[in-house]
């Protein structure tokens, strides 16, 4: 039994490096594609995408379940994670400072790319009976493309299913359940209390988890955005320093093409798999938002990777970088973050200990409770409104087991559901960008006067 484990493990791991290589410059060159044929929309409309999130727009009246700022939070949660804290260290650890610059890049493609797919969500989304909405890229595939596109839709919420399981919840659950052993909390008690909190969120569907998102989010991000600023600050003299690493080897040849081709790879992975751009999970929460208008929602959408990549994930890069950990130490992932935390609070090591260690458990929290609505809305596809209850229940369960379980294997399948799910999605992304650019263009021809109470 514990041969056929590992030699699973090893094939799932071969298998998730394998894909993850074509995937990378797919993704790259769908972003820059729909960038380029939207008009650079990420940089033009950004000021109109703070104006909507600000509920300037919001309409109560509208159809949909949530409203902007809500959808944007529970797209968030399921982004902000704990890739934020352990990815992008992996990413200047294995890629080297350069790393950074190239998450950047893919942050700014990503964007446009964010816009579009949950553009094409909220258009194509169903309005059901009791007002409620589902969408997502197996709604846009099959009613953009035509049904002769169904068995890609299905394809996709398949794979959705199961990324729901393994990399959004069983994983996110195991990581809880590892840092509270560090309090001496055990496993067992630690997944019980995990999966309870997560269960009496999750089975209020979609309106409880914005509530609770909308309101974890934006704590947890300040809070640990005002921790690295803390450190940053403290080591100020670190700052320019820093960000000349930064741009100098994002192109440095000083080790050969190779070397430079490893730096641009961690950078863009890592970018590409901490902002979810195309991967189609975003779309899904877009699609809930109370509007008429769904390049409004597009709007609101491609803040994700604004937020996620080039604020939090730059702030931890600089706190790693500023605190010279990186030289200091052979630490890596969140171990390096941490350490970084503890070094930078060279008041209080413990409570920078301790901020990361918070971070964790509310990034890895609301991820498993974002991603129980991504699965529950792909079920509901899939099998109709009558699985969702039972998938819930499922979602919970499968919950107490990712904290309790080895997950080597759990990880290394769900990262490939994970990428399997993009393909459908930017094939559905390419084919509709003409949809797409037509909606951007009707929308932004109007006049857009804010709602009044």
């Amino acid at each position: 039994m514990y041969e056929l484990v590992t030699t699973l493990e090893n094939w799932t791991a071969l298998f998730a490096e394998w894909i993850s290589l074509p995937l990378t410059f797919i993704l790259i060159g769908t972003g820059l594609f729909v960038t380029i044929a939207l008009g650079f929309i990420q940089i033009k409309r950004l000021n109109h995408s703070f104006a909507v999130v600000s509920g300037k727009y919001d309409d109560p009246d509208d159809e949909g379940d949530v409203t902007h700022f809500q959808a944007l939070s529970a797209a968030l949660s399921a982004t902000i994670g704990i890739g934020n804290i352990a990815g992008v260290a992996l990413a200047v650890r294995l890629g080297g400072p350069g790393a950074l610059f190239w998450m950047w890049v893919t942050a700014v493609f990503g964007m446009a790319l964010k816009y579009a797919e949950c553009t094409l969500s909220h258009r194509y989304r169903v309005i059901h009976e009791d007002g409620s909405a589902s969408g997502g890229p197996m709604y846009y595939i099959e009613k953009g493309l035509g049904p002769k596109w169904k068995p890609l839709a299905v394809f996709f919420a398949t794979c959705a299913v199961i990324c729901s399981f393994c990399t959004g919840n069983m994983n996110q659950a195991n990581t809880i359940a590892q840092t509270f052993l560090t309090y001496n909390i055990p496993i067992w008690v630690s997944g019980g209390v995990i999966a309870a909190l997560v269960g009496l969120v999750i089975i209020g569907g979609i309106k409880r988890i914005a509530a609770v998102a909308s309101r974890l989010v934006p704590t947890m991000a300040v809070l640990y955005v005002l921790g690295t600023m803390v450190i940053i600050l403290s080591h100020y003299q670190n700052i320019i320093p820093s960000f000349a690493k930064i741009f100098t080897e994002a192109f440095s040849l000083k080790a050969g093409w190779g070397g430079l081709f490893a730096v641009i790879m961690w950078g863009v992975r890592r970018g590409l798999y901490s902002n979810e751009a195309g991967q189609g999970s975003a779309p899904i929460a877009h699609a809930a938002a109370k509007t008429k208008e769904s390049a409004r929602e597009g709007a609101v959408a491609l803040m994700g990777p604004f937020i996620d990549t080039l604020i939090v994930c730059t702030m931890t890069g600089l706190a790693i970088l500023s605190t010279g950990v990186i030289e200091s130490t052979s630490l890596t992932g969140a171990q390096l973050t941490r350490e970084a935390f503890r070094q930078g609070f060279s008041f209080a090591p413990e409570l920078g200990s301790f901020i990361v260690n918070c971070a964790v458990l509310l990034f890895a929290y609301t991820t498993m409770v974002a991603w129980s609505y991504y699965g529950d809305r792909s079920i509901e596809y899939l099998a109709g409104p009558k699985a969702i209850k039972p998938y819930r229940w499922v979602y919970v369960f499968f919950n107490f087991m990712g904290a309790i379980l080895p997950l080597t294997f759990v990880w290394n399948f769900g990262d490939i559901a994970l990428s399997l799910m993009t393909i459908p999605n930017l094939i559905g992304v390419l084919f509709l960008t003409g949809t797409v650019k037509n909606i951007t263009s009707e929308y932004f021809a109007k006049e857009h006067i804010p709602y009044k109470t």
